[in-house]
């Protein structure tokens, strides 16, 4: 009995230095991006299935989550320095982020698509591209993919999503490049205005990041992701972001 005392007394004194301070795991992410994390009007608070998938985390770990909104392309540069403990957001999995930064088990599977105008036939895959102007949202694997594509006229950055998409509605870019669950959500979002076309053209996964060194916090939130998927939470946070889909 003392033995068992012992080591769960221990365990939570480990986890309690695995990441915060007093049972916090304080999370960056860049909220515009749904329906993965964006704020709802309403409410003002942080939702979707990441930020469901976090807090599921952290009631698993008995941590109370904490949501840093953060722009995209500060977002790795945050968390080395120390500004919250890991990353969800929609975040690709890559070699090169892999050399700065640790990756849980991969929680989702996605790829690239292209989204128009809805009135535009010109466009059904990465060759018809050639000559166009292409929005993106800055460092995503959504530029990287666009970079790939051979004879684009131009590739216009952005810091959001959401300010690309509003620069094709607007005309100022003939096509998008986006995760696909993203793009279909603005598609569905703006009814007769924009529309995906094609396949995926990229094969992806998403994970939380975390500065390296950190195994501990990594195997316990590894432990978590598996139980999530096992127990069937992970299906019921699926349907209930992209059951529609």
């Amino acid at each position: 009995m003392k033995k068992t005392l012992v080591a769960a007394l221990l365990a939570v004194v480990l986890l309690a230095g695995v990441a915060g301070a007093q049972g916090v795991l304080r999370v960056g992410s860049d909220v515009a991006y749904p329906p993965f994390e964006y704020v709802d009007e309403e409410t003002g608070e942080f939702i979707g299935f990441d930020m469901d998938l976090i807090r599921e985390v952290g009631r698993r770990l008995d941590m109370q989550v904490e949501i840093i909104n953060t722009a995209w392309e500060g977002i790795l540069p945050g968390l080395l320095a120390g500004h919250y403990d890991v990353v969800i957001s929609a975040m690709t999995i890559t070699d090169e982020r892999a050399q700065v930064v640790d990756f849980s088990d991969p929680y989702f599977a996605t790829g690239q698509v292209i989204v128009v105008r809805a009135d535009d036939t010109s466009v059904n895959e990465p060759a018809d591209l050639v000559g166009k102007v292409v929005a993106v949202q800055i460092g995503t694997t959504g530029q990287f993919a666009a970079e790939r594509i051979e004879g684009v006229a131009r590739i216009d950055h952005y810091p959001t999503m959401p300010e690309a998409f509003l620069a094709l509605r607007l005309g100022r870019a003939d096509a998008a490049v986006a995760d696909e669950l993203v793009a279909l959500e603005e598609a569905r979002a703006n009814p007769g205005v924009l529309k995906v076309v094609g396949k995926p053209f990229t094969v992806e996964y998403y994970g939380i990041a975390m500065r390296k060194g950190q195994d501990q916090l990594l195997r316990a939130i590894n432990r978590a992701l598996a139980q999530i998927k096992a127990d069937g939470t992970y299906d019921e946070l699926y349907e209930k972001w992209f059951g529609d889909n």
